[in-house]
């Protein structure tokens, strides 16, 4: 029979993610789709602690800010459109208020210093290679907040910027954690507003920079989401309406090798029973005072307990609350 589907092996991580490990995330929106699992499935992941981010420069930006351990003040936000915002953080932090944006902006910012300070895991999402930088400074920002395109000049990375810049947080990172490890992946969405050729461009940019690092450092590792998606799954079918960011179906699929292929052996034996225990939380009875469903719940107060006695890093409190009806 003809085969009209591509598929390929994906290498299985040399050091695997452990559901003890300490994980932090950063990039794409791409990033908190896995990530958001990730932490659904109770690990111990933070993710885009700057918000959303697509570009090397902007990315090794915001890291930089962890290990200065920078504190945000009123000096870096500015005001557009009756709101405050800052160049280094996605508008989700933007508000009205500046002492409020500056305490969601710092709260975030030390939560994010602590986890990369201990971090097992750092998981780079990159999106795109194309920077906007403020026509005053030069300053490359993560977001131009719908200030007027004038503000900015555009420019596409070269690879050696791109290396460049990931290489020298590389070095500064190893120095300050010695045991943190580093996946790469690139993002499968397609930044078509840049334009198709290029979007094509700049996945080409990022896929040699990324290479260039893996096959630098030992602690380096690539996982090919973007290759899962527009070489494996190759089909618009797999993307949502906007017909540029993956759908369910898709983001699964990645999610599927994701774990197959990254995480630890005893630790995929866990996700079915974890994931048993968050679609008994997840369940809406009929009749919540009726006899079948609190035996239901003692049912499922008992496996949680068990849970985690059997693996006390497990976090499982508040479903076990649910569960006890406290």
């Amino acid at each position: 029979m003809t085969n009209f589907r591509l598929t390929f092996p994906v290498s299985p991580l040399a050091t695997p993610v452990r559901y003890t490990d300490k994980i932090l995330m950063v990039g794409s929106c791409f990033a908190e789709e896995i990530g958001e699992r990730l932490q659904q499935y109770h690990f111990d992941a933070l993710i885009n602690p700057h918000g959303i981010l697509y570009n090397p420069i902007s990315i090794t930006q915001a890291l930089h800010t962890y290990l200065d351990g920078k504190k945000y003040t009123t000096d870096d936000l500015f005001r557009q459109n009756d709101l405050w915002h800052s160049w280094d953080h996605h508008s989700r932090f933007s508000g009205v208020n500046p002492e409020e944006v500056l305490s969601g902006i710092n709260t975030a910012q030390e939560s994010a210093i602590r986890q990369l300070e201990e971090a097992d895991w750092l998981i780079i999402t990159l999106g795109a290679a194309f920077t906007y930088s403020l026509t005053s400074n030069n300053y490359v920002v993560g977001n131009c907040h719908k200030v007027p395109a004038a503000s900015f000049y555009k420019k596409l990375l070269s690879p050696p910027d791109a290396i460049s810049a990931l290489d020298n947080l590389m070095h500064r990172l190893f120095f300050r954690n010695r045991k943190v490890k580093i996946l790469f992946t690139i993002s499968p969405v397609r930044y078509i507003r840049d334009g198709v050729v290029e979007n094509n461009l700049s996945k080409a940019v990022l896929m040699q920079t990324v290479h260039h690092l893996v096959n630098k450092f030992d602690r380096l590792f690539y996982f090919p989401a973007y290759e899962l998606v527009i070489d494996d799954l190759r089909d618009y079918r797999f993307y949502k309406e906007d017909l540029v960011h993956p759908n369910e179906q898709a983001i699964n699929y990645v999610w599927d090798h994701f774990t197959a292929n990254c995480l630890e052996e005893s630790d995929k034996q866990l996700l079915p029973r974890v994931a048993e225990i968050i679609r008994a939380m997840q369940h809406r009875p009929f009749n919540p005072d009726g006899a079948q469903h609190q035996q239901f719940l003692q049912t499922y107060a008992r496996k949680t307990k068990q849970l985690m006695e059997e693996h006390p890093f497990l976090r499982l409190e508040k479903e076990l609350k649910h569960f006890e009806g406290r």
